[in-house]
């Protein structure tokens, strides 16, 4: 039960990581501090009378006990930084960040191991962003890595799919691990639960997303990885937040190169100016950390017939940024839509072209 007073002290306004830690080393344990006696507590140096007071009323108010049952119930578990029987699984990265999480709440599975790598950018991406952050959460689980990201719309959503596609994959909220947000994400977090990885928040249940929450939530994106890879990023974006934590934090900032022209794509050239490096696929974050990326078995075999003269010329109208209906192609190669049609089928199942929810498509792969 210790946890779980670990996490009912969290909850008290007032009392954040540092208050809580230093808290219940004055007590001995957290369930002391949460059972002292009010001389007693008055008298503990760290907390101010109103969070004090704050302390004196959520006691009266919550149930440590019924709490515990409805988080159980509800599949939310909790590990903390100074709980003995939990520190194996507290995340080993995290814990040796400045200001860990003193309590952590999860749904899922924890990391069992320290192999991750954060992949984070844009809420609005481009299609050439999401189809990149995609290939890289793939070939990155595909090598044995957790991918870790925010759950966010756009950058995040790819990552975490990509990876799930081909292993496990790790979302950090800036809000309750009950709650979804955002709320189109419903499907994605229910997936990323029914594949065996993780949702993990330092917010307790029920903490709505508020904006001041996320730059704190980058930290954790950043310190729980190894590395952190920023595909698109414009020059203000909290993508670049946790870049910046993850200097802090000593970890190594990879960043994915976009067009000169591309306003999404400046921050992740100002990493590069700055020494990150560059990334154009999950190899060359893995080479880093001395793996091998082993590429997965293609639905097309290795004797596969040379590309045909209709998809060259269809693959030419293509490319890995702007998306194109099968209108524009039909116009610019001049052929029958029918061909058209069945070209742009044959490249997909190459692997070199995809469509996307707008019926568009774009090149994810250089052919060969």
């Amino acid at each position: 039960m210790e946890k779980y007073y670990f996490a009912a002290l969290r909850m008290v306004p007032g009392i954040g990581n540092v208050r809580l830690v230093k808290l219940v080393n004055h007590f001995g344990s957290a369930r002391q501090a949460w059972m002292a006696e009010r001389g007693d507590l008055f008298l503990c140096p760290h907390l101010d009378s109103q969070a004090k007071e704050q302390l004196l009323a959520a006691r009266s108010k919550v149930d440590v006990h019924k709490l515990a049952a409805e988080w159980e119930k509800s599949g939310i578990k909790i590990c903390t930084f100074q709980d003995n029987e939990d520190l194996v699984e507290y995340p080993l990265l995290l814990k040796n960040i400045f200001n860990p999480p003193a309590v952590l709440f999860y749904r899922g599975e924890l990391p069992d191991t320290d192999r991750l790598i954060a992949v984070v950018g844009s809420r609005r991406c481009s299609s050439y962003g999401r189809t990149v952050a995609e290939k890289l959460g793939s070939e990155l689980a595909q090598a044995g890595f957790w991918v870790v990201s925010g759950g966010a719309r756009g950058i995040d959503t790819a990552a975490h799919s990509g990876a799930m596609s081909a292993g496990k994959t790790l979302a950090v909220l800036g809000c309750g691990v009950d709650l979804v947000y955002p709320p189109e994400n419903k499907k994605l977090f229910a997936q990323i639960l029914e594949c065996g990885c993780g949702i993990i928040s330092e917010y307790p249940p029920g903490t709505a997303a508020y904006p001041a929450h996320f730059p704190s939530r980058n930290r954790i994106i950043s310190g729980i990885a190894r590395g952190v890879v920023v595909v698109e990023a414009p020059q203000r974006s909290g993508a670049l937040i946790t870049a910046e934590w993850a200097l802090e934090q000593g970890r190594d900032v990879f960043a994915v190169p976009g067009s000169i022209f591309s306003s999404a794509s400046r921050g992740c050239h100002q990493l590069i100016k700055q020494g990150a490096k560059l990334v154009e696929s999950g190899e060359d974050v893995l080479e880093e950390y001395g793996f091998a990326f082993q590429k997965a078995a293609s639905p097309i075999k290795t004797n596969a017939e040379p590309m045909s003269d209709l998809e060259k010329a269809v693959l030419e109208t293509l490319s890995f940024e702007i998306r194109r209906n099968i209108e524009d192609i039909i116009a610019e190669t001049g052929l029958p839509p029918a061909q058209v049609a069945f070209g742009l089928l044959k490249l997909q199942l190459r692997g070199i072209v995809v469509e996307d929810e707008s019926q568009c498509y774009l090149r994810c792969s250089r052919e060969g």
